[in-house]
């Protein structure tokens, strides 16, 4: 399998781009496990041949789509305009909220994916870590410039509190997260 980092731009050409939009969308509505390659070649309007050439097995197409989604969440998280490492820890956690908040939320789908590939040398559990890292790390180094006397378990708990309020935001009611990102973050970051 060719090996391709989250900041690597996606490879150009009309059919990748299909290919990659539609798995997207049917491996976060459906499942991964639950989307045939033959329903996303037809859905794309793509020959066999054609999204072998790109993807030369599923599992290709699923390290594509997870890195994808890591590649647009980091873009927006690099797009949040430079402010004190606090309100950027509150910025980047209200993220939750905005992608809660805009219809169709299934849950987060890097936990769905580890639901599906439990196998922790997996490529697609490789990929799935290499976000947790980034996110885990990203969230450290803000901490420590706020001052955090332990940065790394903050961000530890930071992300496991990510990973429950987009659970929960699938499970219970959508429009109570943002409020619960704010409460959540605060008390976390003013118990120092």
């Amino acid at each position: 399998m060719k090996q391709r980092t989250s900041e690597t731009p996606p490879e150009a050409g009309p059919a990748r781009r299909r290919l990659l939009d539609t798995a997207m969308r049917l491996f976060y509505e459906g499942g991964i496990h639950a989307v045939g390659i033959d329903r996303i070649i037809a859905e794309a309007g793509v020959a066999k041949a054609t999204f072998y050439n790109h993807f030369p097995s599923k599992d290709d197409l699923v390290v594509a789509y997870l890195e994808e989604i890591d590649r647009l969440g980091r873009a927006a998280v690099a797009s949040l305009h430079k402010q004190p490492p606090r309100k950027m820890i509150l910025a980047i956690m209200g993220r939750i909220s905005e992608a809660v908040t805009a219809g169709g939320w299934r849950g987060c789908p890097f936990l769905n994916a580890a639901a599906e590939y439990p196998d922790p040398a997996s490529p697609v559990r490789q990929a799935i870590n290499a976000r947790r890292i980034w996110y885990h790390n990203s969230l450290e180094n803000l901490l420590a410039e706020d001052g955090d006397p332990a940065p790394s378990v903050t961000a530890s708990l930071l992300v496991a509190l990510s990973d429950g309020l987009l659970e929960s935001a699938y499970l219970d009611d959508t429009e109570s997260v943002p409020a619960l990102v704010c409460e959540a973050v605060t008390r976390l970051l003013d118990r120092r």
